[in-house]
């Protein structure tokens, strides 16, 4: 019993759904169950008419065999009274049986077509025309004085009433039959009308209900290839189908709009780094070559020159290593080769990343946490480009957060369950809504003059984007900023963390 509840449920359910009015199944469900409903009443309506029709025809027998026996009978009366012939009086009374049962035959159909009345004026009539000849029986009168002469002629008068009626019943009769025959030929113009309507209905629906929004989606569409991310405005038949499709593509339309400053960030990104890594390695053997002869001057000439003249040394191994740093961050800005990719649990990689830093931790005074969980699925990457991106959060985060401050890093899956998202969030002042599209360009930066040379988040940005993911900044302004990394799990994981080559 449940097995089968169980079974007839779902059909009940999309049946529902199919009868949805505002769908458009729904709408041709109806028309279609219209159509139906009208084929079967004119079919059944046609049945019923031909039947009755049927039923007429045996009925008006019946009456043409009445007045044919009438009509019989009328004959034999006439030699009966000119001749007296006892045959023509077997005849007659034979005749008149057979009227009797022919009346009787007739008598619910005579009553609904005379009235009961009339009906019991000519059963009067019948048995008064046999009462006649009865008394008539034997008599040959010729003599007009003769008593029984009236009564000759009333016999010939109540046969002429009986013909008379009988041909008029026929006649009511055949027209009630000729009625019914017009009635039945309306019919198939009935269901031609009705098909017709229910066509004209159905093209008017598929029309103003499908085709006109598909054409406006279709539009729509041009209007987004050309980079008019506008939602869709339409007031007509709104259908559940086509609404539905409708608030997709203004969905989507939003979702383009949003991912198009990404876009355009990505290019320009891409277009910084083609050209800065030209102007990287042209400035890297100069900055190298400086750094040498400062070192082999100091070394050569080290004892002959006094303290302001080391300190200019100093200084200048310094700006040395500072410019070949940043000369560093622009090779590994605009480097494009495929990284050695490899499954990564995501707590490995944060552990790496943070024992790299720790000691910045424990100078400046702060507190760090992490909180991720060892069941984590792995995620597809370099394990060297993803320590540099979370070196670089993890070093903004700590120049962000004042002393004794706390640095949260926390990794755990999104809501769909398709990445593997880790966080750094710091207890600082947070970044600003007014500059958090700039954050990622490239030497863009809100340190000081000299403690930044803007290209980390770019360098993080470029490094995650190859990885196929998706960096984002998060929080209130003044109440700390979060950043958020999200990484896609593999469809296919790898139990083994073989490397392969990954995807640019």
């Amino acid at each position: 019993m449940t097995d089968t509840a169980t079974t007839r449920f779902p059909s009940w359910q999309h049946l529902a759904r199919i009868t949805h009015f505002s769908s458009i199944k729904g709408k041709i469900f109806i028309v279609f169950a219209i159509a139906l409903l009208s084929t079967g009443a004119l079919t059944a309506l046609n049945y019923w008419n031909l039947s009755a029709v049927m039923d007429r025809m045996v009925l008006s027998e019946h009456y043409d065999d009445l007045l044919n026996n009438i009509l019989e009978m009328r004959r034999f009366e006439k030699n009966y009274l000119i001749y007296g012939s006892q045959l023509s009086y077997k005849e007659i009374s034979a005749n008149m049986d057979s009227i009797d049962a022919l009346i009787e035959s007739l008598h619910d159909d005579l009553t609904f077509l005379v009235g009961a009345e009339e009906l019991n004026k000519f059963k009067k009539t019948a048995q008064a025309y046999r009462n006649c000849i009865i008394e008539l029986t034997g008599s040959n009168i010729i003599n007009i004085n003769d008593p029984k002469y009236s009564q000759r002629q009333n016999f010939r008068t109540l046969g002429k009433i009986l013909t008379e009626s009988a041909e008029r019943y026929r006649q009511i009769k055949r027209k009630r039959i000729h009625n019914t025959l017009q009635r039945t030929s309306m019919l198939p113009l009935a269901f031609l009308a009705i098909v017709l309507m229910l066509m004209l209905l159905l093209i008017k629906l598929i029309s103003s209900g499908l085709l006109r929004p598909l054409d406006v989606i279709r539009d729509m569409t041009g209007v987004v290839a050309r980079g008019d991310f506008k939602p869709i405005l339409y007031d007509g038949v709104r259908l559940e189908e086509v609404t539905g499709l409708i608030e997709a593509f203004n969905s989507m339309a939003r979702e383009l709009e949003a991912n198009q400053e990404d876009l355009l960030q990505a290019r320009k990104i891409a277009a910084i780094g083609t050209f800065t890594a030209g102007i990287a390695h042209e400035l890297n053997n100069p900055i190298n070559n400086i750094a040498l002869t400062a070192e082999s001057f100091g070394e050569e000439y080290g004892d002959r020159i006094d303290e302001d003249g080391k300190e200019m040394l100093r200084d200048i191994l310094s700006q040395s290593e500072r410019a070949a740093d940043i000369v560093k961050n622009l090779l590994d800005f605009s480097r494009t080769e495929s990284p050695t990719f490899e499954c990564l649990q995501p707590s490995r990689i944060l552990l790496s990343t943070i024992s790299l830093i720790k000691n910045q931790v424990h100078v400046a005074g702060l507190h760090l946490d992490l909180d991720t969980d060892e069941d984590l699925p792995c995620v597809r990457g370099n394990l060297r480009n993803l320590q540099q991106v979370f070196t670089n959060l993890l070093l903004n985060a700590i120049q962000a957060t004042p002393a004794g401050g706390h640095i949260l890093v926390s990794a755990g899956l999104d809501d769909d369950g398709r990445r593997v998202c880790m966080s750094v969030r710091d207890s600082g002042p947070g970044v600003p809504p007014a500059i958090r599209q700039q954050i990622f360009e490239p030497f863009f930066s809100t340190k000081e003059v000299g403690k930044g040379t803007g290209l980390g988040l770019a360098v993080s940005y470029s490094i995650v984007k190859r990885h196929g993911g998706r960096i984002e900044v998060r929080g209130e302004e003044g109440q700390g900023a979060e950043f958020v990394v999200c990484l896609p799990v593999p469809k296919e994981r790898d139990g083994n963390e073989e490397s392969e080559r990954g995807e640019a």
